[in-house]
């Protein structure tokens, strides 16, 4: 038997636009995520500004994870992607990020870029499995404990038009 939940049926997820009324269900996930959490008022200002935000969410409506992304000239800069800690390694990364390449190539993007922190070796590699370039570094880019700054790597992935989604192993 596995204390881990059920995973959920990935055929009953349904991606939907992010609203406000989702933000609790969202900010329970990312502060569970993170020792950096998004604040409210990161997510209310992107989704007032119309960046790209989406959830997945199952047939009862319970958000499991999350992608909030920027356009930019002929580009996507993701922005956040996250999945609820006890559902991550069940694929819904995978999901989110086809979803985000297929509105980029949609949109006529030529790259997805993102930042990660560069001690965080798990989304590291599931960019990298995506087919996520590792380009360069941002030094002290993200919060890290007791005032210090920890530096981000730069990733991105072209933009293929045509091409379906990439492969996670």
């Amino acid at each position: 038997m596995s204390a881990l939940p059920a995973p959920p049926d990935l055929a009953s997820l349904r991606l939907e636009a992010m609203t406000l009324a989702d933000l609790p269900q969202v900010l329970a996930i990312e502060q569970s995520a993170y020792a950096f959490p998004w604040t409210r008022g990161n997510f209310v200002d992107s989704l007032a500004v119309g960046h790209p935000a989406q959830v997945l969410r199952t047939g009862a409506g319970d958000v499991q994870a999350y992608v909030v992304a920027q356009r930019g000239v002929q580009e996507l800069h993701l922005l956040n992607l996250t999945v609820a800690p006890a559902l991550q390694g069940r694929g819904l990364a995978r999901v989110l990020l086809d979803a985000l390449v297929a509105q980029a190539r949609h949109e006529g993007h030529d790259w997805l870029w993102l930042e990660v922190r560069e001690s965080n070796q798990r989304a590291r590699k599931i960019y990298a499995r995506y087919g996520f370039d590792d380009i360069g570094l941002r030094r002290g880019y993200y919060p890290a404990a007791a005032g210090r700054r920890e530096d981000a790597r730069v990733m991105r992935l072209a933009i293929t038009p045509g091409k379906a989604g990439h492969a996670l192993d």
